[in-house]
């Protein structure tokens, strides 16, 4: 064999070999700086969550952990989605990221943005969460969504449920009645 010939395909290779790298890395840091935002943008939303909510800052001294969705998106006409990406804290260390994904059906139109917080009062209840393939809401541990007149008046004293759930931001419409299915999942860190 000629050893020119082997010589350009040894470069050509060292030199896909070197994109491929290049790429992998670039691809990296991309995804660790979608992160790093994420977890600002998920500690601003709870700080704010729990700075105007009274129950939300009394359920985050006792939650054992808090799973945060700075911005969910959900938009349908008749068939519907929604999908957003979030951060699971335990006390202020981040132990994981997570999206939320679900589909619905039914008369419906519009188009909105809304953040979302869900509260882990046991270790019980954040099992489902964390040692499944993903936690369906309203499959498991009770999980009471908390509107503003609970908001007022819910304190840890009367906290008896599993998990607490906190809707905020809303932007945007969305009109209907539907039938729907959301499920929580961990993304490969």
């Amino acid at each position: 064999m000629n050893p020119n010939v082997l010589s350009r395909h040894g470069r050509a290779a060292l030199l896909f070999l070197i994109a491929l790298i290049t790429g992998l890395a670039a691809s990296f840091a991309a995804v660790a700086a979608d992160r790093a935002a994420l977890e600002r943008d998920a500690r601003q939303a709870y700080r704010k969550l729990t700075a105007t909510v009274p129950a939300a800052k009394s359920l985050a001294r006792d939650a054992v952990a808090v799973i945060v969705f700075p911005k969910i998106t959900k938009a349908g006409l008749v068939v519907g989605g929604q999908y957003g990406e979030g951060v699971l804290f335990r006390g202020d260390a981040v132990v994981g990221h997570y999206n939320t994904a679900g589909a619905s059906f039914g008369m419906q139109a519009g188009a909105q943005q809304y953040g979302y917080a869900m509260f882990f009062m046991n270790e019980k209840s954040l099992a489902a969460l964390t040692e499944s393939d993903g936690f369906e809401v309203g499959v498991g541990p009770s999980v009471v969504m908390v509107d503003q007149g609970m908001g007022k008046s819910l304190t840890t004293m009367s906290a008896k449920d599993d998990i607490y759930a906190f809707v905020f931001g809303q932007k945007g419409l969305m009109a209907g009645i539907g039938v729907q299915g959301n499920k929580i999942t961990r993304l490969s860190d």
